[in-house]
């Protein structure tokens, strides 16, 4: 087989924001032709690499070297509503020199503007087709981003990259406010994208379409042959021997303290037996005082051959745990939230969420999910027809995460929900959210997107009165994956019902969702047939 030409490639790449923030340190990549998934948790520097890589950001130290043209697609489109479809796609300029050599206007520049994309408007409207831009013609391109949804913008985004026929694409979380179609689209493009492609993201339907995963953890990267489960698979089989391999260093460590301290006791003995042995003159003062010596050095040879065997077997344990990977996970028991079976919770139009029901709220964007869902938490200066109210207390998790006064202290923050727990009470339950010590007398304003998001929702489930109603507006969006997971976790504590409105298909089956409401054209729902993906 043809060894994969490098394309990018990062030496000893170091970078830190001007306050001295570290970022990246010393760090070592490199990314091949071909479609490569980058993971890991928030905040070990995945966006800031690709900035790197695109040239947005310049490496503090060390190097970074790209074979080829660079697109970049960012997490949030400066999107300025009065621009164009053909601007957001970078296109405009082409356009116009087309549209003057149509008109008779020969100037050499226009030229060199076209290039070879003397077919650029149909590609254009072609690629937009294909990734579901609805489009009448060539019109589209004219049409005010301001028009756009977030989904779409961020298809239109997708195709600028496309039609730029870049050497090394770089994708951020591109599935974030895609619906399911929106987002079937984009994983067809993908799995046929040209080129290099980098792509972060915690969609793990994405990320099997990839061809190699690479996992940047506190500051090393690592690189899995394959889709994000045969990385899943390639970690489940390092730990389990990971794991093996502490139990076998911690029983050694056991059976070397256990030699020790025989060690201990049988030269205490021996010099017992010598001192004896000197106050009964059984043998002459000088001979005994020799023995003395000898035992004495001889007892230390000994101590200090078994102190160095019990270290090594220390140090043998502490590297086997260092390959332990000690991901916290959200371990809580809410009782106060369940709702008994059969209890009629909420009703919407002629459906009716009765007892601990979980329901996901599926749609197209812009269908009206997060109307709906901001209806029935009663956020809504005008009560919306057909949308009853919630015969139980209610909590609401929106796409922002604004649950929580940037002000004020995270215990500030969850005693104005739960006023009557102490302090005392309310830390201890922090910690099983994995906010712990000096975090929780932090600003909220402060915390990263993973500890916010943690907050927010101890915030709304350790509130009083404890909901059992818990509505929550796309929760995996900006989430990685160790986030994922952790609220997952937290939503296996949880009694209540649910209705969560999500494109995140893994997530739903995840969460063990019972129905399926639709939501079309900003009306009340209907009941669909509930997917195997999302049936519990």
């Amino acid at each position: 087989m043809t060894a994969r030409l490098s394309s990018v490639v990062a030496t000893d790449l170091t970078f830190a924001w001007p306050d001295g923030t570290a970022v990246l340190e010393h760090l070592d990549v490199t990314f091949a032709t071909g479609r490569t998934g980058l993971v890991g948790r928030n905040g070990d520097g995945k966006t800031t690499l690709l900035r790197l890589v695109a040239g947005e950001l310049s490496p503090s130290g060390g190097t970074i070297s790209t074979a080829g043209t660079v697109a970049y697609l960012p997490q949030q489109l400066p999107l300025q509503t009065a621009r164009t479809v053909a601007e957001l796609l970078g296109i405009s300029d082409q356009r116009a020199a087309l549209a003057a050599m149509t008109g008779g206007d020969a100037d050499p520049e226009h030229f060199t503007t076209i290039g070879d994309d003397w077919d650029i408007e149909a590609r254009a409207v072609e690629t937009l087709g294909r990734l579901g831009i609805a489009a009448a013609g060539h019109d589209v391109l004219d049409r005010p981003v301001g028009t756009l949804s977030g989904g779409e913008a961020m298809l239109v985004g997708v195709a600028g990259l496309l039609l730029r026929r870049a050497d090394i694409s770089l994708l951020d979380e591109p599935t974030n406010n895609l619906d399911a179609r929106a987002r079937a689209r984009l994983y067809d493009a993908v799995e046929s994208w040209p080129g290099v492609l980098i792509v972060v993201s915690h969609d793990r339907e994405l990320l099997e379409r990839v061809e190699q995963i690479v996992e940047l953890r506190d500051g090393v990267t690592r690189t899995f042959g394959g889709p994000f489960s045969a990385y899943l698979d390639a970690l489940a089989a390092e730990q389990e021997t990971a794991a093996r391999l502490v139990r076998a260093a911690e029983a050694e460590v056991a059976r070397e303290k256990r030699q020790y301290v025989e060690a201990q006791v049988k030269l205490a003995r021996r010099i017992r037996t010598g001192k004896k042995a000197q106050r009964e003159k059984r043998v002459p003062p000088i001979v005994a005082g020799n023995l003395k010596r000898q035992a004495q050095v001889s007892a230390g040879k000994y101590r200090n051959l078994q102190a160095d065997r019990l270290e090594s077997a220390r140090s043998t344990l502490t590297e086997a745990e260092r390959d332990v990977r000690d991901d916290d996970r959200i371990r809580v028991d809410l009782p106060a939230t369940e709702v008994p079976a059969g209890r009629t919770v909420l009703q919407v139009g002629g459906l009716i969420v009765r007892g601990p029901e979980r329901i996901a709220l599926v749609g197209a964007n812009g269908s009206g999910k997060t109307t709906l869902l901001e209806a029935i938490a009663g956020r809504r200066s005008h009560p919306q027809p057909g949308v009853g109210r919630p015969a139980v207390p209610v909590a609401y998790l929106p796409q922002r995460l604004d649950v929580l006064d940037d002000a004020r202290t995270v215990l500030d923050n969850v005693r104005a929900a739960a006023p009557a727990a102490t302090p005392y009470e309310v830390r201890a339950q922090l910690a099983r959210f994995l906010v712990r010590g000096d975090q929780v007398e932090q600003p909220a304003g402060t915390l990263s997107g993973g500890e916010r998001f943690r907050v927010g929702l101890a915030r709304l489930l350790l509130a009083e009165p404890p909901p059992q109603l818990l509505l929550l507006d796309e929760p995996t969006n900006n989430l990685d994956l160790d986030s994922v997971e952790q609220l997952t976790d937290a939503l296996a504590g949880y009694r209540g019902a649910l209705i969560v409105a999500s494109h995140d298909q893994r997530f739903l089956e995840d969460v063990g969702v019972d129905r399926q409401w639709e939501v079309a054209d900003v009306g009340l729902p209907t009941e669909t047939e509930t997917s195997a993906a999302t049936a519990r």
